[in-house]
């Protein structure tokens, strides 16, 4: 089998498990249905972009308009997936008509090929395809695809750089797979389309056959992709939890208190309201343990304990330093280095251990455990013994 053949067949297989994945998406349950269908669009858009490779040569030849909609189509990836990430990230995201501004890029292109093309004759339609290399509209093409590509890419870390800020400072569920599956999706995202623009490049040269095997390449970067998805969505079909896109970082708070307060002559009432919250705030951790509860958030803790989920945003990642996400944790540690200090509680396991003091992932409890004592847990029970 030549190159070809095996970029067809590679190119091939994942079309279908692309829109085998985007039918699962659309169909299963789920309390984020847009986020999904998101997902979905921006599978089948990627599938209709693939499909060029074993499909092109038939489509030119009998559908000349549908092969220039599958070129444009392309330019919906990366907002369809910015979208997708907006969507995952912010639970109470929803789509606005201000969102069709994405499509800009779209129709900027359409307006430039419609004359030598959309409105052209198949003779010249014929002629644009086999001079396609010689062609300024091909050029005007990958260079909007390129700004596109960065203008999202840097918008998609940026949205990721936010949400995790937020999450330490407002959650403390130390589960950050949300993050990361989006971390790594867009880091796949962006390995894949920095090898397509290179790939582009390679238009402009002689290097007929680095060309081909640039697509074969690319197929099958596409196609691990594809499978990647596949196993996340079977093995983690509940894998995401937004966050509400009203919280603030704290940086971004001006700390006004909610509550009047009459300052006195020396304007130390200030500190005193804060350093008794403080108080208020560890004496309510120690006596209730409500960190035991795993999927815990700030907001719950501040209906608690009457205090202003804003002033207590800021009380503990300002005036304390620490993330909420640090601050919860630290008390689960010193729970759990109790249990592990007790010969009566010799009997539990480790996993028992973290999932009695609020953690629901090993890897989470070890690497925080670690990062309090320097130990690991098994290390610490030993040593403690």
């Amino acid at each position: 089998m030549d190159r070809f053949g095996f970029l067809n067949i590679t190119a091939s297989i994942a079309f279908f498990i692309s829109l085998l994945l985007s039918f699962f998406l659309l169909t299963v349950k789920t309390k984020n249905k847009l986020a999904n269908r998101l997902f979905a669009s921006y599978l089948i858009l990627s599938a209709i972009s693939i499909s060029g490779f074993f499909i092109y040569s038939y489509i030119i030849k009998n559908f000349p308009n549908l092969e220039f909609f599958r070129w444009t189509s392309s330019l919906f990836i990366i907002p369809v997936f910015y979208l997708y990430v907006l969507a995952v990230s912010y639970s109470d995201f929803r789509l606005k008509p201000k969102h069709l501004l994405h499509a800009i890029p779209f129709v900027l292109l359409n307006l430039v090929l419609a004359p030598k093309l959309f409105l052209a004759n198949s003779t010249e339609k014929t002629y644009f395809f086999e001079h396609i290399r010689q062609m300024p509209e091909l050029y005007y093409t990958h260079i909007l695809f390129a700004l596109q590509f960065v203008f999202y890419i840097i918008g998609i870390f940026l949205i990721l750089r936010k949400y995790r800020k937020i999450y330490l400072e407002n959650y403390a569920n130390p589960d950050t797979s949300t993050y990361n599956w989006l971390f790594q999706m867009t880091l796949y995202f962006l390995i894949f389309y920095c090898f397509v623009i290179f790939k582009n490049l390679l238009i402009y040269t002689h290097f007929n056959d680095l060309f081909t095997w640039a697509n074969v390449i690319l197929g099958i970067i596409f196609l691990f992709i594809m499978c990647w998805f596949v196993l996340k969505a079977l093995n983690h079909p509940e894998l995401f939890r937004g966050i509400d896109s009203k919280l603030q970082l704290t940086k971004d708070i001006i700390y006004k208190p909610e509550t009047d307060t009459i300052m006195d002559e020396s304007g130390n009432d200030q500190d005193n309201i804060i350093t008794t919250q403080i108080a208020l705030l560890k004496k309510h951790m120690t006596d209730h343990e409500p960190y035991l509860e795993p999927s815990l958030t700030i907001q719950e803790i501040a209906n608690q304990i009457n205090i202003p989920v804003r002033d207590l945003s800021v009380l503990i990642n300002h005036h304390m330093n620490q993330h909420f996400f640090d601050f919860v944790n630290e008390y689960r540690i010193q729970k759990a280095m109790k249990i592990l200090k007790n010969t009566s509680k010799n009997h539990l396991t480790i996993l028992e251990i973290l999932y009695e003091v609020g953690f629901n992932s090993k890897s989470s409890f070890n690497t925080s455990f670690k990062k309090y004592t320097k130990l690991t847990p098994t290390d610490y029970r030993k040593n403690s013994l």
